[in-house]
């Protein structure tokens, strides 16, 4: 879930640290990162707002992965509208999470094929990553997107008899400057870690 790199419009929390130019700077890298972490044999699509970014995406992203334009509507509706479009098992991921790791991604793909559902919460309450089998089209209503609360709100709506893995740790978002310097001295912004390649 991506939106098109156009300055004013992405990492503006981190833009009003640093600026437009430079937030939006780091958010090609961010994404840029993300998407070199996906594992090989994964079939990678950019679900992409706005609606009219898809020549902007496929130049910045190339021809390798599959452009799905965003529907009108908050987070869990433009969310939901991707699971509607494509058959699962679906992982959901942004761009803004440096400690996605093709590892962490490989072991979430792992406990998704013993498991209905997994959530790997970020430690600001929401998560980064949001892994099904099946359409769970109850986790994406009424929830407060871009709250603490996101998280505990999906859990709260899982329907009985969905089963649940819970990944750990908690993993950080980059949304200001002090998390985008937290990410530069990680060694996740690296495009691929030594340690991811081998």
């Amino acid at each position: 879930m991506l939106k098109a790199p156009r300055a004013g419009f992405v990492k503006t929390r981190l833009a009003r640290d640093i600026g437009e130019t430079d937030s939006l700077a780091a958010y090609r890298v961010l994404v840029e990162r993300q998407m070199a972490a996906l594992p090989e044999d994964w079939t990678a699509f950019v679900s992409f707002a706005p609606q009219d970014a898809e020549d902007e995406m496929q130049s910045w992203l190339g021809p390798h992965v599959q452009y799905l334009p965003q529907c009108d509507g908050d987070l869990g509706t433009r969310l939901d509208h991707v699971a509607r479009k494509l058959a699962g098992p679906l992982i959901f991921l942004g761009g803004d999470c440096p400690a996605l790791t093709r590892s962490r991604l490989i072991e979430a793909a792992e406990a998704l094929e013993s498991t209905d559902l997994v959530i790997w919460p970020a430690e600001d309450g929401g998560y980064c990553l949001l892994g099904f089998r099946h359409r769970i089209p109850e986790i994406f209503s009424g929830v407060s997107w871009g709250t603490e609360s996101v998280l505990q709100e999906t859990l709260d709506r899982i329907p009985v008899g969905v089963t649940l893995r819970v990944m750990s740790p908690p993993l950080e978002d980059v949304d200001d400057l002090p998390s985008w310097q937290r990410a530069l001295a990680s060694g996740y912004m690296q495009t691929l870690p030594e340690s991811e390649t081998t």
